[in-house]
């Protein structure tokens, strides 16, 4: 009789520690939107720009301040030059915004901008909303990223 205690004690443990990792698994899952573009080049809500997206060292780096690039480019190709940008954002799964403001603090040329101060504090989905005013007029554009 005390065998059959030891099997059924043994085979709840391993339930529940099969329980615990399928959980950890869950919860460190990167999460985002079904659907959730996640494209790193699109066009502009109103199509005014086509803007591009990308870490400026290529790689995107948790728990780090970064720089990223925004090349911004008219439908027709030609580079926006002179734009004024504001950047916000959040994770929308956790209802919070950024844990930084990033600026758009240098205009590299050829349409490119240097957007500073970028942080991402931990995995998951998060938004990247850029508000553009330039020559051509004013519109938006929204990136999804997932870590």
């Amino acid at each position: 009789m005390a065998s059959l205690w030891r099997y059924l004690l043994a085979g709840l443990g391993l339930a529940a520690l099969l329980v615990g990792i399928l959980a950890i698994v869950y919860l460190t899952a990167p999460q985002t939107a079904p659907g959730a573009d996640t494209s790193r080049s699109k066009t502009t809500a109103n199509g005014l720009f086509v803007a591009s997206f990308q870490p400026e060292r290529g790689v995107i780096r948790q728990g780090e301040l970064q720089s990223w690039l925004l090349t911004l480019k008219t439908v027709k190709g030609a580079p926006v030059e002179g734009a004024a940008i504001t950047v916000s954002g959040g994770m929308p799964l956790h209802n919070h915004g950024l844990p930084t403001s990033p600026q758009a603090t240098d205009y590299l040329g050829e349409g490119r901008y240097r957007i500073d101060g970028l942080k991402f504090t931990m995995s998951g989905w998060w938004q990247l909303r850029f508000a553009i005013s330039a020559a051509a007029g004013s519109d938006s554009v929204v990136f999804n990223v997932v870590l």
